[in-house]
């Protein structure tokens, strides 16, 4: 397949073609590759090649060299390449050279691999399954004249053309696939059973709360929906590994009930903020699979000390469960967000996390503390009465 060579043997193919062709420019010296402006004019016969673009191939782009790779198998695409050049004539003859080439270059508009071969076999241009097309490019007057304005020297006669395509292979390795030796246990093949899969729809909180806490029990809703052979698993950012929990029976069809551990050991092995929620179906002889993902929150639960605080001193909240290194953790006091300024994580690992917060200046008064873990707030509500009626935890507000 082509390599980085190809540009060059692209060029002197195509000047080895002229020169073959054209009587008056037999001459070594006669087919040049020059930039214009490094030309030397005059009465000498002379044709010269500029190569002035190179452009991507849109209709190779993103695509695997043919008899390349496999199915299955993973390779970088080549880069295909169209090259454009400006032909121009030179010296007392030139209308007559300039003729004569064109109607070479109009007679041979494809390439053969045995030319590419003969003038630069290390190019391998010659093996690769694209044949290089010659194509005229008409170019306005406009264009032409811009062309040589950027050439920074004296216009002559001239046409331009398109070499194309020369794909140049990547030198990057290609992944391979093994052979399959067999399908699944025993050879038998992809597995199937009957029934439909369960398919989450909604997950229903106590008492319509943003957020879940520690302890407490939640719903999720969907089709097909069964706690046999079933498990939910958690999945947080911050934990290495997910956690897995057994539901309970819903109290409706098309329901199960899932409620969160909070025992000493939750502590450390739960983190507070956003996870995503899904079911693991257990089939006896099927491979396990999970079910679709919905967001879930997990709030923490916390307390703060002391109860009044003055600017410029520290107010201190607890988190259970505790918070893990990087997790974003604010103070919102009321409507203002305070950044942590100290975090610690008591070596006991049934001690809930202490946050420690430097009250910025507020004006006097009394303020809402929420503890944020990643986007997910404490829930600073209760619901006290008969009926119960939500306020404002006053185990959660700070006198400034």
């Amino acid at each position: 397949m082509s390599n980085g060579l190809a540009i060059s043997a692209v060029t002197l193919t195509l000047q080895n073609l002229i020169r073959t062709k054209v009587p008056e420019l037999a001459a070594m010296t006669s087919v040049t590759t020059l930039p214009p402006d490094k030309v030397v004019g005059g009465d000498n016969d002379q044709i010269n090649l500029f190569l002035y673009h190179l452009t991507p191939d849109a209709a190779w782009r993103n695509m695997d060299m043919p008899q390349q790779v496999r199915p299955g198998e993973r390779s970088q695409p080549p880069l295909p390449l169209a090259l454009d050049y400006l032909v121009t004539a030179y010296g007392k003859n030139d209308h007559l050279l300039l003729g004569k080439t064109m109607s070479v270059l109009h007679d041979h508009p494809l390439f053969s691999p045995d030319e590419f071969k003969a003038v630069m076999p290390a190019a391998e241009l010659d093996r690769q399954p694209e044949r290089v097309r010659i194509t005229l490019q008409p170019l306005s007057l406009e264009d032409m004249y811009r062309l040589w304005n950027g050439f920074q020297t004296q216009y002559r006669i001239s046409a331009a053309y398109q070499v194309a395509v020369a794909l140049i292979e990547s030198t990057r390795a290609t992944r391979a696939s093994l052979p399959v030796l067999k399908r699944g246990d025993d050879d038998r093949g992809p597995q199937s059973t009957a029934g439909s899969s369960p398919v989450l729809t909604a997950l229903v909180l106590p008492d319509a709360q943003p957020a879940v806490r520690l302890g407490e029990t939640f719903v999720i809703q969907g089709d097909n929906m069964t706690i046999e052979n079933v498990s939910v698993r958690f999945v947080h950012r911050s934990l290495p590994n997910p956690i897995d929990l057994t539901p309970d029976a819903g109290d409706n069809p098309g329901e199960i009930k899932v409620k969160l551990p909070n025992d000493s050991a939750a502590m450390s092995a739960w983190v507070p903020g956003l996870y995503t929620v899904s079911l693991l179906v257990h089939r006896p002889t099927l491979p396990v699979w999970t079910t679709n993902e919905l967001p879930l929150g997990i709030a923490p639960i916390v307390t703060r000390t002391p109860a009044s605080v003055p600017v410029g001193s520290i107010v201190t909240l607890t988190s259970t469960p505790r918070i893990r290194d990087g997790q974003r953790v604010l103070l919102v006091l009321g409507n203002n967000q305070v950044p942590q300024d100290s975090l610690t994580n008591d070596p006991i690992l049934t001690k809930p996390s202490s946050i420690g917060f430097k009250i910025p200046t507020l004006d006097p008064g009394s303020y809402l503390a929420r503890l944020r873990v990643d986007g997910i707030d404490s829930l600073p509500v209760i619901r006290t009465g008969s009926p119960p009626v939500p306020a404002f935890d006053p185990n959660q507000m700070v006198q400034v």
